[in-house]
């Protein structure tokens, strides 16, 4: 990269109604600033900015903020308390998140007009999240319309799977039509999980069979292998795959046809059930784990049926994707229930002793922010706490681009 210009990496994550941001400092890796914009266009709208420079308390405050464009002069105001402002030389690009590339955007890609329209064309495959990416972006390009801009998409690290994995068994001329095929999520985290998992074993990523279990809110599994993903769980859409906080996963696609033909429910209607009405919270009323393991803690056996469907979607995902790796190294938890309910990990291996897999209880109990193992010495698979660092990885990719263009 050039001498002259900044090491200093914008990363915004824009949501429907909310922006999440954080700056990077790609010289040495530090984090400057992060902070969260929600509730855009209501009243009470909220804006939490913790400048981690200057070691400052976080500062937050609440009031109406119209829009994305609003929300992100807010952002560039209180990055400009701290001496970080979007004027800053130091700025060399902003990242963006954008949800969904399709089979277009294979890697970080630098924005202009035609990555915007491609983007859009998109918006029906992803109409919760693309829309509000390209607001973001559109926002960020208006107020620093000379700075790179660069697009990191969650589908990218996917598009590496083989047709095999990719493509749902339908009519292929429907398929192709309507672009439906298994595009996967949670990119930049399983990409970032397999590398430092791989440098966690003393391998080169290149030489590593991982399998990542991105388990947050949202939860996605893939199957790694030497640093490019074969499989993952997600398909279209973040609905297929894994249980998660509000979302069903995998289920026989008649029972929508049920739903339609004897429940009397909308499409609409059926798509807010298996969104936000299932998964754990509509097997339990609860989609935070901490509060359903509780609540097991206490008898609660609805509690206990909802973890245990959990599990056992879990397992299962583990034992096809061993099958589909042949050889595993590691298995890596991560994501805020990865990383931090240890019960989970416990059941989630408990009784896969003939794969390879083992926990050390005592290494399973620690908490902590580093990449650790929790299996014993001797375990032919190793299991790991990796945890994610999606912002870091986007900074990372666009910070390397804008240096490839720049040469």
């Amino acid at each position: 990269m050039s001498g002259t210009r900044g090491t200093r990496v914008l990363v915004l994550n824009s949501g429907s109604s909310s922006v999440k941001y954080q700056l990077l400092d790609m010289g040495d890796g530090g984090r400057l600033a992060l902070g969260l914009v929600e509730r855009i266009g209501e009243q009470s709208s909220r804006l939490k900015h913790t400048p981690l420079a200057t070691g400052g308390e976080a500062r937050e405050w609440t009031g109406p903020i119209a829009d994305h464009d609003a929300a992100l002069k807010a952002v560039a105001e209180e990055l400009a308390r701290d001496g970080l402002g979007l004027d800053s030389p130091e700025l060399a690009a902003i990242g963006h998140r954008v949800v969904h590339g399709g089979q277009t955007f294979t890697e970080p890609t630098v924005i202009d007009e035609a990555v915007l329209a491609e983007i859009e064309r998109l918006i029906p495959v992803a109409p919760l999240h693309n829309p509000a990416n390209l607001t973001g972006i559109r926002t960020a390009r208006a107020l620093r319309p000379d700075l790179p801009q660069v697009a990191v998409f969650d589908t990218a690290f996917h598009t590496t799977m083989p047709e095999s994995a990719a493509r749902y068994a339908i009519d292929v001329e429907t398929a192709d039509a309507h672009r439906i095929r298994r595009y996967g999520f949670h990119g930049t985290s399983h990409a970032y999980v397999s590398r430092a998992t791989a440098k966690l074993l003393g391998k080169d990523p290149s030489e590593a069979n991982v399998i990542v279990l991105h388990l947050g809110n949202g939860a996605s599994a893939s199957a790694v292998r030497g640093g490019k993903c074969v499989d993952t769980s997600m398909g279209l859409t973040p609905l297929e795959g894994l249980v998660m906080g509000t979302r069903s996963g995998d289920m026989d696609p008649a029972v929508i046809f049920h739903l339609m033909r004897v429940g009397k429910m909308s499409t609409d209607e059926i798509d807010t059930l298996l969104n936000k009405k299932s998964g754990l919270i509509g097997l339990c009323g609860d989609n935070d784990m901490r509060e359903i393991r509780r609540r097991i803690d206490e008898g609660d056996e609805r509690a206990q049926l909802a973890f245990d469907i959990y599990i056992h979607r879990l397992k299962k995902y583990i034992g096809a994707y061993c099958a589909v790796l042949g050889r595993v190294d590691a298995i890596a938890f991560t994501a805020g229930v990865g990383e931090n309910a240890a019960p989970v990990r416990e059941a989630a291996v408990a009784g896969l002793e003939q794969l390879g897999l083992l926990l050390d209880a005592e290494l399973n109990a620690v908490r902590g922010d580093e990449p650790r193992l929790i299996s014993p010495a001797n375990s032919r698979v190793a299991v790991a706490v990796v945890p994610t660092d999606e912002e870091l990885e986007i900074a990372t990719q666009t910070y390397a681009l804008v240096g490839e263009e720049s040469n």
